[in-house]
């Protein structure tokens, strides 16, 4: 991270700037990849040269304990990384207001992400949110329907949907819709359920009890809503548990809660189209813009598309890939600011400008410059 040197027209002075750390980062972390997204935000602020002090979610805090003993045992000095853990909403309110927190760093629902900013507020604490997602996935009518079936699969089945950039939308064109829903449902139908311990599993439950009710409560209103039901739709009364089945579901009028929540599980919502500006007019018709992803043969097409779209990561022919270099943040109610990248350091930092005045000529204090 570099400053810069800056002409001012004033021959007088040389002026520069510098990266400085923002200060202590208070990091909220969620049940979901705990660990992964904690990273992301733990290792830009190091680099930035910050100090932490990570909340993890009170579902999943041991593996952010663990995590900090290696932080210790690997020579970090005292206090550049800390770990407080404790009840979610009091415990992340309290970090979030701390006066000696400078800087808050929250992965999780829209929910709680509208709360911390009001939390930081008082003592203008800079704020980054990384929060859900609607995102859609488009099938143009020329794509390879085989590996679009595994993208749309891995999309909103991998870690049975509790992910923000699950692509929980299909948007596929009229002419490939019958035979792309029959691809995906007869994958879904022979997605592994089980065990998450075992290797052969491909899909687990869900994380904890509320998620399970807040998952079968969207799908109920989706029956409502009038929504066909191609596979899944309920629980798995085989496994019991927090056990969901991949579910697919066709025929929803646009308003259905399905197409504009955020459910966090393993439910798939199924939209035709049939024209490239009205696939771009529903992918952006939520006030997510996370991710989204475009699937067709024709690189005009995909490039245009992808320019249009109002979201924070697209991929073309792909879905589910991120790298550490590649910045990860949404539009809209998904966020404010980036993960990864240069972005994501530029985001732990300050940047002061230094005038130096060169001539050493005693001036008027009455004439600015």
């Amino acid at each position: 991270m570099q400053g810069d040197v800056i002409p001012t027209g004033k021959p007088n002075f040389l002026v520069y700037t510098q990266h400085v750390p923002v200060g202590v980062v208070g990091a909220i972390t969620p049940w979901n990849s705990p660990l992964l997204l904690l990273t992301w935000k733990l290792a830009p602020a190091l680099a930035a040269g910050c100090t932490v002090v990570v909340k993890p979610s009170d579902h999943t805090p041991a593996s952010t304990v663990a995590l900090a003993e290696l932080v210790t045992e690997a020579g970090f000095p005292p206090g550049v990384v800390n770990v407080v853990t404790g009840w979610g909403p009091e415990t992340g309110r309290a970090l979030a207001a701390h006066p000696g927190v400078d800087k808050i760093a929250f992965t999780g629902s829209n929910e709680v992400g509208r709360a911390v900013p009001h939390a930081a507020a008082d003592l203008f604490a800079r704020v980054t949110l990384e929060l859900g997602g609607k995102s859609a996935q488009i099938v143009f009518p020329d794509a390879d329907l085989e590996a679009a079936t595994h993208g749309i699969v891995s999309g909103i089945f991998a870690a049975s949907g509790q992910t923000c950039m699950a692509g929980s939308r299909l948007l596929v064109h009229r002419a490939v819709a019958d035979d792309l829903v029959r691809r995906v449902v007869a994958r879904a139908e022979s997605i592994v359920v089980g065990d998450p311990t075992d290797e052969r599993t491909e899909m687990g439950p869900l994380a904890n009890a509320r998620q399970y009710e807040k998952v079968l409560d969207h799908l109920s209103a989706a029956r409502e809503a009038g929504a066909t039901v191609a596979t899944g739709g309920g629980p798995d009364a085989e496994l019991g548990g927090y056990f969901v089945r991949p579910t697919v579901l066709c025929d929803l009028p646009a308003d259905a809660r399905a197409l504009t929540e955020e459910i966090f599980g393993p439910v798939l919502s199924v939209v035709v189209f049939d024209t490239e500006d009205e696939a771009v007019r529903i992918a952006d018709s939520t006030d997510f813009g996370l991710a989204a992803s475009v699937w067709t043969r024709d690189i005009t097409v995909a490039h245009r598309t992808a320019g249009r779209l109002r979201a924070g990561s697209v991929w073309i022919n792909a879905y589910r890939t991120v790298a550490p270099q590649v910045p990860f943040g949404g539009f809209g109610a998904s966020g404010i600011g980036r993960e990864s990248g240069v972005d994501a350091i530029e985001d732990y930092l300050e940047t002061r400008s230094v005038w130096v005045e060169l001539s050493g000529v005693t001036r008027d204090p009455f004439t600015l410059g």
